[in-house]
């Protein structure tokens, strides 16, 4: 085995300017303030599409103060064993987030959306359940055609994001590894490797 096969590519990223056209996509759209909130999700808190199906109002929603939480426990989440809660499985929500997820209470109220506490966070629109995994993939697919992205990107890929930006934003890989969920160090360095948009930025007043 060679080096080149040996060593870990880094992720796939989005670019600054793509984050800025994808969630521009949705947010300015009529129909696209829910997946606008859920991108933003996934964005701010590297959460998995199947933890954020999961989540319910109850979870990043406090009625009784009206209030969205600053930590949201998960209750759902890769590597999850016999339904049983890890407290360590938590994410913490930036303030952008928390300041979308309070115009995203009152506008599920206004389209008439259920707000208890064990009522799905983010909804399907045909059927009015919890939203599916494959309703994400397909959402994500549809903006960033609408985005007119020059490149294609999975769902996953915005977890990918998150957590570089991260270690962008503090070059702590230890902080990176506990946002990530990661029970291992060397799963997290790959966000370490140069992103996307530092290749972007490198290359851009190159001479040619």
């Amino acid at each position: 085995m060679n080096y080149a096969d040996s060593t870990r590519q880094p992720p796939k990223t989005l670019t600054e300017a793509e984050q800025r056209a994808f969630l521009r996509a949705c947010g300015e759209h009529k129909d696209g303030f829910r997946d606008h909130v859920l991108f933003s999700f996934a964005l701010g808190t590297a959460l998995r599409e199947h933890e954020l199906a999961a989540l319910n109002v109850g979870d990043v929603y406090e009625r009784s103060e009206r209030r969205v939480r600053l930590r949201v426990q998960l209750r759902v989440y890769k590597g999850q064993r016999d339904g049983a809660l890890d407290p360590r499985q938590e994410a913490t929500l930036p303030a952008a987030l928390r300041y979308k997820l309070e115009k995203f209470m009152h506008w599920k109220v206004s389209v008439g959306e259920a707000i208890d506490f064990d009522s799905p966070l983010f909804v399907s629109r045909g059927t009015g359940q919890r939203i599916a995994c494959r309703t994400i993939r397909y959402a994500c697919a549809r903006w960033q055609k609408l985005a007119r992205l020059d490149r294609r990107f999975t769902f996953h890929h915005l977890r990918h994001t998150a957590l570089t930006n991260l270690y962008r934003a503090t070059r702590d890989i230890r902080l990176v590894q506990r946002v990530a969920r990661h029970a291992k160090l060397e799963t997290t360095t790959i966000y370490a490797s140069p992103s996307d948009e530092d290749v972007a930025r490198a290359v851009h007043s190159l001479p040619c």
